[in-house]
Formats: structure tokens, C-alpha cells, sequence
């Protein structure tokens, strides 16, 4: 069997963390099986699906490098094939037309409730109940879902599961105007581009039996269903914006690395041994549903960041030159001490922009300083050797040098070795703002 995963979100907003990770998923477990990777855009929310969104979904997947290779896919697109399958079913009594106003099914619901019942399609316009048709209203088209027995299958992630026929109504297929509900466009498509394995998150467990019958009511084969725990903030509630980012893009913006993201992403549900970083590649090759937790997953901000602090440390300097802009050696100085690229561009502020400050120092001791960093050569280890001449010479000790240096010459009391700022900034620069409070 060759096979075929796919990712299909629904184009109302970015691309949420949640559904990146079950992208990653997905698109992991058909490169491990050497399958295909599937793009669709479930877009039937007419009022809520946006252009905006359909392309910051494909921004998301592009720099996570979630490459697909079939796609993207429209649902709106496909509306000819949902209208015949549903007539297909209707014909092999699988499915009725129905044409039950809203503010009737409004009223049967509140009529439910206040008897104590479960709210639910009463199966009114069952062909058996003889009603006659309705001249001035275009019907919708129902499922006529099983009423004895349960319908059940083996998650891939939690094991077995079913749901007793009677718990189900009979769902809407097709709306009257001809779009598709979620959970009948969903198996027309999966069937059209053969998917075999539908890896999805959990809160999708209760439409999967639905999406099972009209599987069988379509006379084809079912998929392998694998339902992945959601993911949750550190409240314990489902992760939302008030537990801060949750967009892929905002990631990026905030200057995190995308193999970074990818790998945090990998560890929230899934784990290989006691591995926490490990490449894209690596990932791929030990991905199995298998190991993926039945429990949520916690989304902790915390433990990103330092991840991608060791992703910024491992990278070549050249490349984050190329993505800040800032010259390589300051990268080089600076990445180590920094958990994103926008503070690795906020540290290097110390180059471009200054305000000089109160500082208290030995004025004698500076003097000195100042003379010999006038002739010195200018290169690290010739201006550490004049810095500590002069602590040796004052009989000071080097935080006594050193801390009002830092203060003189960047206006920050907290640098890398300050040797190293000194080489960077440039001679001219330092004899200028020591002067500013040693005179010339």
C-alpha cells in the first residue's frame, strides 16, 4: 500500500501551532513510509474563509519546509463531485432529502430540552414517513445514518473506539445551496485522493464515526485513522492567544528558527528516547504513531526559546548575518548570548546606538588606559594584554576597569568580553567616547 497522508486546515486565520504540528505529523509519517504528502483547503466557511488566510497558511508550511506534493486543493472548487456523490447515495438509500426549515429544528431542539432529551434531527423526512415534498423551499440532503448496533475502529494513537448508532442523528450531507458539510466534504476528498491514513487532532474523535458511515454508505474502503492529543497552555487549558504567540508566523517574526520550531513541534506529543534535539531528517526517520501520547501535550514558551538559543549557538554565522543583516563578526560575538534573532539584533544595538551615562571611575587609572589604547594594536588579545597593564599598574582589580569600560564606551553595564566590543566598535569610536569623559 502506498501512502497518502494530507493536511487540510481551513483557510479563517493563520496557521495555528495546533495545526502545524499535526501538518508535521502528517507530512512525517509519509516521508518515513516514502508516501505522499497532500495539501487541501477545506474553504466551504464562506463567510470566514480568506485569501489572507489560504496564503499565510502556505507562508506557515513553506518555512517550516513542510514541502507537499500534491496541491493545494479547494473545496469550493470540487462543488460538482459532493452533489454527485450525495445523489449517488440517495440512490443506494444511504441518503433523503430533507427539507426541515431552521426555526423547525430550532423548535424541535428547545422541545427536546425542556423534556430532558438529547437535542436532535428527529428523521422527520425519512422517505418511510410519506411526508410530501415542500414546492417553495430547496431541500437539504441527510445521511440516513444506522439505527442499531455501534460503529467503531483502531486509532492508531488511542487504540479502539466506538459509539453506539443511536448517539448519531441523521447529519446533513449537502446544504441546500449545494456546499458541503465538513464531515461529508471530508470523505468525498479523502476518497478522490486516496488518502490512507488520516493522522488529525483529537477534538476530531466524535465526527470520525459519522465520516465511517458514509465511508461504507460510498461502498469504499476506510482509511487508518490516528488522532493526536491536542495541545494545551500551561493552565492546563486548550492553547490559545492569552498563553502569548500561537501563530507559526509570529514565530518566524519574532526571529525563531525554523528547524527549531519544527523540532519543538516534533516533542509536544510524540518523544524518541530521552533525544530533545535532533534534525528535520532524524525526526523523519524515527517517526511512528506508535510512540505519539494519548494525553495533551503543554505548550511551554519557555522551553522553545531556549531550544532555539541552542539552534542560534549551532548555526553557521553567515547565515544569521543573511537573516539580521548584521555584519558577521557581530554575530559571531553576540549569538551565544541571545534566544531569538530579534534580541540577537537588539544585543547589537550596543554598535550602533549610544547614550552616554554617569559613570565613577578611577579617573588615574583611565588616563592610562586611554594613552595605551591609543597606540595599541588594534585587535582582541593586544587590548585585553593594555587593559590588564593598567589593573596590574593601579592596583585596581578588573571588575574596577572593566564595569566602568563597558559604561563609558556602550552605555550598557552588561557586555560580552569587553575586549571583544572594543575590537568590533573600532578605535575611533572608543578613543572618542572615552574622551567624552576623560577630555583629550
Amino acid at each position: 500500500m502506498k501512502v497518502r497522508t494530507r493536511f487540510a486546515p481551513s483557510p479563517t486565520g493563520y496557521l495555528h501551532i495546533g495545526g502545524a504540528r499535526t501538518a508535521l505529523f502528517s507530512w512525517a509519517y509519509a516521508r518515513r513510509h516514502g508516501g505522499r504528502f497532500i495539501l487541501r483547503i477545506e474553504d466551504t466557511d464562506l463567510e470566514r474563509s480568506t485569501q489572507q488566510s489560504v496564503e499565510a497558511i502556505l507562508e506557515g508550511m513553506r518555512w517550516l519546509g513542510l514541502d507537499w506534493d500534491e496541491g493545494p486543493f479547494f473545496q469550493m472548487k470540487r462543488l460538482g463531485r459532493y452533489r454527485e456523490a450525495a445523489e449517488s447515495l440517495i440512490a443506494a438509500g444511504h441518503a433523503y432529502r430533507c427539507w426541515m426549515t431552521r426555526e423547525e429544528l430550532d423548535l424541535l431542539r428547545r422541545e427536546q430540552i425542556s423534556r430532558g432529551e438529547k437535542p436532535r434531527y428527529d428523521g422527520r423526512w425519512r422517505p418511510e414517513r410519506g411526508l410530501a415534498p415542500p414546492k417553495d423551499r430547496p431541500p437539504v440532503i441527510r445521511f440516513r445514518t444506522p439505527e442499531e448496533g455501534a460503529v467503531g475502529w483502531n486509532d492508531l494513537v488511542k487504540g479502539p473506539i466506538e459509539f453506539p448508532n443511536a448517539e448519531l442523528d441523521d447529519l446533513v450531507l449537502l446544504r441546500a445551496d449545494g456546499v458541503p458539510t465538513y464531515n461529508f466534504g471530508v470523505v468525498v476528498d479523502d476518497l478522490d485522493m486516496e488518502i490512507t491514513h488520516v493522522i488529525r487532532g483529537d477534538d476530531h474523535v466524535n465526527n470520525t464515526p459519522r465520516q465511517i458511515h458514509i465511508f461504507k454508505g460510498l461502498n469504499r474502503q476506510l482509511p487508518f485513522f490516528g488522532h493526536v492529543p491536542m495541545i494545551l497552555g500551561a493552565d492546563g487549558e486548550r492553547l490559545s492567544k492569552r498563553h502569548g504567540a500561537t501563530s507559526v508566523i509570529e514565530y518566524k517574526n519574532l526571529g525563531f528558527l525554523p528547524e527549531a520550531v519544527v523540532n519543538y513541534l516534533a516533542r509536544l506529543g510524540w518523544s524518541h528516547g530521552d533525544e530533545e534535539m535532533f534534525s528535520k531528517q532524524q525526526f523523519v526517520s524515527w517517526f511512528d504513531l506508535g510512540h505519539v501520547s494519548r494525553s495533551p501535550a503543554q505548550f511551554n514558551p519557555e522551553k522553545l526559546a531556549w531550544l532555539n538559543q541552542q539552534y542560534l549557538k549551532a548555526a553557521p554565522d553567515e547565515r544569521l548575518a543573511e537573516l539580521t543583516g548584521l555584519p558577521r563578526a557581530v554575530v559571531a560575538l553576540l549569538k551565544d548570548r541571545a534566544q531569538s534573532l530579534a534580541q540577537l539584533a537588539d544585543e547589537a544595538t550596543i554598535f550602533s546606538r549610544y547614550e552616554a551615562k554617569p559613570v565613577e571611575f578611577d579617573k588615574q587609572a583611565f588616563q592610562m588606559l586611554k594613552a595605551k589604547l591609543a597606540t595599541v594594536a588594534w585587535e582582541r588579545g593586544a587590548i585585553n594584554a593594555a587593559i590588564k597593564d593598567v589593573v596590574k599598574a593601579s592596583g585596581l582589580k578588573m571588575p574596577a576597569i572593566a564595569m566602568p569600560l563597558r559604561m563609558m564606551v556602550t552605555g550598557r553595564a552588561q557586555t560580552p568580553s569587553i575586549d571583544a566590543v572594543l575590537e568590533l566598535l573600532g578605535r575611533d569610536t572608543v578613543m572618542l567616547r572615552l574622551e567624552h569623559y576623560l577630555g583629550k
